[in-house]
């Protein structure tokens, strides 16, 4: 059985900074070339004081032995905001895992580091001695980095080797970023110094005080030279191109991981390993491109080629030189040197073409490589200066040759430039359709189609997405599962958060690289981990973290609103409940407990709905004869109760005060004090519908008001006649005198009165077509001989056949009018 292949784990901070990327350039080749998993884990720079994890960064306690082998942690990133201390004891925490520290020293662990001192101290005496600088301004990195530090350092003993004064206020901190730079610079220009020069402790920062210094009308490097550190990708393409001091970074990663490798293996690795630097100078300072100098003495006079179509004793010489013009770690390229002077000199013994082929294969492989391919313009510059022209070979020739060389290089360096362009704008334009897509998921279904839908445009086909599944985030819980660019079923069980993916995900029998993220929205709120493939553009990874946590955070905002609403509608649902049942008792108890008036054959009944609403009648006996009185309050529940209660006991008490006043001025009075009461101390607008009528014994009914028509089936002709109510509905104005009039109609012996509230002729039935007043006439002609209390029930049972649920309270009041018997015919 073969052995389990071992994987390392990569911290770092972020994926597309320029020295970012060419460090894990450096360790996924690495990996690659010693058959090893790796995991790149990036979340966010961890901050001071004490290294407090944020959201972002919780990603990192999740590395441990139960997903890794061995960690690389790129120390001089991650940790740029903590104190040594701090950062010892972030990498500490890894124990006992082997371990490599990349850019900073850690005492006890194996660190790989480049000549931070040296390279520092170069490039400040090249701007005092090749330049004759002697006001020389330094923008440091924070003052908590220990590689910062020994960089600035470097440039205090460069100054005091000369026996210069290190004024202070030529001195500024800036924080490795481009706008650090910018704010740095400024705050040197604001001091009104004196300075012919500025170093930065890295390229961003250069580049940053290039800008500061452009936009404060200096020119760069008439008025003032600028050097950097680190030689990133984007300092050779700058306008002017930046003189820095070149560091192999991709050669600090590959090392990292052989140094984690060898400790797995058991073998005891240096603690510390020292790469070199060297400057490499360009237009910020006023050197232009700088062509490397061959090793030969000052002065000496350029070698000849041997007479003959060999390079002779100069091939071992210039294959060393030329190993040293051009920085790479990639194994691949080894060999190189040879290689390319073997083809010159088959193009030096006449077969044409083959130095430019060599020279293409070359450039090819070294840009699958992340080679910077301006670097073998040195080559060729190095190859014309170390080369004459042998006997019988024509000069013009091997001009032509140097000619064509360069711009074969030149034509390849802009094509490759060209094809990372067009990646990375493909890249962030679908990352800009992703995003629209993402913003619009309020569900974890609908976030997982998007994911199935989306991820593979970014050439994301390996992904596993989970969520934690527990408050101490030791779980986790898989959301989301793509293998070979296809969804499959995520397993149910919850698994370790330490395993960083649901079991089987990073199982393969196959080498695999992937990249695990945090889930994350803002600094405090963790979702969980995403681990996806790595190959895509580095752009995306950040911005599809992104992307997922905001989803994440509209999902979780879209349940807490929902939720919220729930809670909302229950409360509310159980307010209304309870107002219901307080509304029903008023609504019931103020019933007229006995139907009792001289002449009339009186029934009533009310059937409130399960939302109560504001029906109202009443019945109140006179000496003369007798009210009636039949409204409903709009709205329902507990206010439309308290209107009802109100109406009730202004009725009763106008009535009672004043047994033979007209209906229409107590309905105005009535009016004005429930408009008052509605309005102005109860803040809200509702209104009544009420129609009272004053019967007197001998048969008349004086009525005002405004309510549904008034049913009287006479007795002469089993018929019903509709009598309107024509007035003004109660509380809508804040006086209604000039609108309410009374009307009159006498009953005959035998004449049924019906008054009735909406809830009878509007009632609906399955079809929404009312039960209306043809129906109920009919239920009253129907019975319009039969008691008073069966023509009630007449009238409710239809109604309630009509319609099952009502939507409305139903009250009925019926009125069997007897003459007295002298007034009989």
């Amino acid at each position: 059985m073969a052995a389990k292949r071992p994987t390392i784990a990569l911290l770092i901070d972020y994926l597309c900074g320029e020295y970012q990327s060419e460090v894990r350039f450096g360790v996924e080749r690495a990996a690659e070339a010693h058959d090893v998993n790796l995991v790149v884990a990036f979340g966010e720079s961890l901050a001071r004081p004490g290294y407090a994890l944020t959201a972002r960064s919780n990603i990192y306690p999740l590395i441990s032995a139960d997903a890794v082998d061995a960690v690389v942690v790129v120390t001089s990133a991650l940790t740029n905001h903590l104190g040594v201390e701090d950062a010892r004891a972030f990498c500490r925490s890894y124990a006992p895992l082997p371990m490599c520290s990349v850019g900073l020293v850690v005492d006890g662990i194996p660190s790989v580091i480049v000549d931070n001192a040296r390279g520092a101290e170069a490039v400040v005496a090249h701007v005092l001695d090749d330049h004759g600088c002697r006001r020389v301004a330094y923008i440091s990195g924070p003052a908590s980095n220990e590689e910062a530090n020994v960089r600035a350092d470097a440039y205090r003993r460069a100054l005091a080797a000369r026996g210069l004064p290190c004024d202070e206020r030529l001195f500024v901190f800036g924080d490795f970023m481009i706008d650090g730079g910018r704010r740095a610079m400024r705050e040197l220009l604001a001091r009104r110094v004196d300075l012919d020069a500025v170093v930065a402790g890295n390229d961003n920062m250069a580049l940053g005080a290039m800008d500061a210094l452009k936009a404060h009308g200096l020119d760069v490097p008439a008025d003032v030279l600028v050097c950097g550190f680190d030689d990133v990708a984007v300092s050779r393409v700058t306008r002017p191109s930046l003189t820095t001091v070149r560091q192999p970074i991709k050669e600090l990663g590959a090392l990292a991981v052989t140094t984690v490798l060898r400790q797995l293996g058991g073998e005891r690795v240096p603690e510390r390993s020292l790469l070199p630097v060297e400057v490499t100078r360009r237009e910020s300072c006023g050197c232009g491109y700088y062509a490397a100098a061959s090793p030969r003495a000052s002065g000496e006079a350029p070698a000849r080629a041997a007479p003959s179509r060999s390079l002779g004793g100069q091939r071992e010489d210039l294959a060393r030189a030329l190993a040293q013009a051009v920085t790479h770690s990639a194994a691949p390229l080894e060999g190189w040197p040879g290689e390319l002077l073997s083809a010159l000199e088959e193009e030096l013994a006449g077969r044409e073409g083959r130095f430019l082929l060599a020279l293409q294969a070359l450039l090819d492989a070294a840009g699958r490589e992340g080679v910077a391919l301006d670097q073998f313009q040195r080559a060729i510059t190095l190859l014309r200066e170390r080369i004459g022209a042998p006997e019988g070979a024509p000069g013009a020739g091997l001009e032509r040759l140097w000619h064509e060389s360069r711009v074969l290089i030149s034509h390849a360096s802009v094509r490759a430039e060209g094809e990372r362009r067009l990646y990375l704008e493909r890249a962030s334009i679908n990352l800009s359709w992703t995003g629209m897509c993402f913003s619009t998921c309020l569900s974890l279904p609908l976030l997982r189609r998007t994911l199935a839908s989306e991820l593979p445009r970014l050439d994301l086909t390996h992904v596993a997405v989970s969520l934690y599944d527990d408050p101490q985030r030791a779980t986790l819980k898989s959301l989301f599962l793509m293998e070979h660019g296809r969804e499959v079923e995520p397993p149910p069980a919850s698994f370790p958060s330490r395993s960083l993916a649901p079991p089987g995900f990073l199982s393969s029998v196959d080498r695999w690289s992937m990249i695990a993220m945090p889930l994350a929205f803002g600094d405090a709120e963790n979702f969980g981990v995403a681990v996806v493939n790595s190959g895509a553009n580095e752009v995306v990874y950040d911005g599809v973290r992104l992307q997922i946590g905001s989803a994440m955070k509209a999902v979780s905002m879209h349940r807490e609103i929902v939720r919220q609403v729930e809670i909302r509608e229950r409360l509310e649902q159980e307010q209304a409940r309870q107002e219901s049942v307080v509304a029903e008792h008023i609504q019931t108890a103020l019933l007229p407990a006995t139907l009792r008036v001289d002449g009339l054959e009186l029934s009533a009944a009310m059937k409130p709905t399960a939302e109560v609403g504001g029906d109202y009648y009443d019945v109140l006996p006179t000496p003369q004869g007798g009210w009636l009185g039949i409204g409903d309050v709009a709205g329902h529940g507990l206010a439309a109760g308290l209107v009802m209660l109100m109406i009730q006991g202004m009725v009763a008490a106008l009535t009672r005060r004043e047994p033979t006043a007209s209906p229409s001025a107590v309905i105005s009075a009535l009016n004005r004090a429930i408009h008052e009461n509605i309005r102005d101390r109860l803040k809200r607008d509702e209104h009544a519908t009420l129609v009272l009528l004053r019967y007197e014994r001998g048969g008349r009914v004086t009525f005002a008001g405004a309510h549904e028509d008034l049913l009287v089936c006479r007795a002469r002709t089993g018929r019903c006649e509709c009598i309107p109510s024509s007035g003004v509905w109660v509380g809508i104005l804040p006086a209604i005198d000039a609108m309410t009039r009374d009307a009159e109609f006498v009953l005959e012996d035998g004449d049924v009165l019906v008054l009735y509230s909406d809830g009878v002729t509007e009632a609906r039935n399955a079809h929404r077509e009312q039960f209306g007043v043809e129906r109920l006439c009919a239920a009253v002609e129907a019975t319009q001989a039969a008691p008073v209390d069966v023509i009630r029930d007449r009238i409710l049972r239809d109604v309630e056949s009509w319609s099952t649920s009502p939507d409305d309270d139903i009250t009925v009041v019926v009125a069997r009018y007897r003459a007295p018997r002298d007034a009989r015919g």
